[in-house]
């Protein structure tokens, strides 16, 4: 795909993704403070719900169908332990001591996405666990630490797939950061794995997520008959860290910090 495709922002585009962008981060700051054992999935999504709503925004992910796709039901994604991306809250979900779980939110903000994940630890987690989180943290943060104008998008996925094989983890091939706007999902793919100097180039304007999906063994994964929750193939565990990015004239903004 080339750069052609990709949406440049206006500066007014640019000051709502900015809104949108830290009402996703307060979002995801709120809800991390109720992540806890006995807390149920549904609970988080029915809590994300009414602080959108409170806040004058929609959440994106509700009745989302993309072609295809059957309409995800709820407000936010809740992936724990072993689910990669899209996991659907219920309430027979209960967060348990040791768990480790993605929350990942997109507020609709006068007419703007804001798109951010992180996950969570829940009581007391495992060495294991705990470092897989830790290393795709480290992984988003060597993404974005390529973003500038003239580099190449391959760059980002060269750097996130270099540290992660590092410790013997694997990077998601399947599910990719996103070109966001106005549109949820819209050029570029930004591939999480691959080669310094290919891709498109990047240029002052481009709003996208990167969001890499690290996982403990094997990188592929299973989607379940409801047609959104992926899983590890060998039930391995997952971790996944994400923020909005804007390209600025000499490097990067991060719109979804706190």
């Amino acid at each position: 795909m080339s750069s052609e495709h990709i949406v440049l922002l206006s500066s007014s585009e640019i000051d709502k993704m900015r809104r949108a962008g830290k009402l996703a981060a307060q979002l995801l700051e709120h809800l991390g403070k109720l992540v806890a054992p006995g807390v149920s999935t549904q609970q988080l999504n029915d809590e994300a719900e009414k602080f959108t709503k409170a806040r004058g925004a929609k959440s994106a992910p509700l009745n989302y169908a993309p072609r295809g796709c059957k309409p995800f039901p709820r407000s936010i994604c809740t992936s724990i332990n072993d689910v990669v991306c899209h996991g659907i809250p219920n309430s027979k979900q209960v967060l348990k001591d040791g768990d480790i779980v993605n929350i990942d939110v997109t507020p609709i903000l006068d007419g703007y996405h804001g798109d951010t994940s992180r996950t969570f630890l829940v009581g007391n987690v495992k060495l294991e666990a705990r470092k897989l989180v830790e290393v795709t943290e480290e992984c988003l943060r060597r993404g974005i630490a390529e973003v500038a104008p003239g580099k190449r998008f391959g760059d980002i996925g060269a750097a996130i797939q270099e540290y992660a094989e590092s410790f013997g983890y694997s990077v998601v091939r399947e599910f990719v950061g996103h070109g966001i706007g106005k549109q949820f999902h819209t050029a570029p793919q930004v591939f999480h794995y691959g080669v310094r100097g290919k891709g498109p180039r990047m240029q002052a304007g481009m709003a996208f997520t990167i969001e890499p999906m690290i996982n403990a063994g094997y990188w592929k994964t299973v989607l379940l008959d409801d047609g959104w929750t992926a899983l590890t193939e060998d039930g391995s565990l997952s971790a996944q860290f994400e923020h909005t990015v804007l390209v600025t004239q000499t490097g990067a903004d991060i719109l979804t910090k706190i």
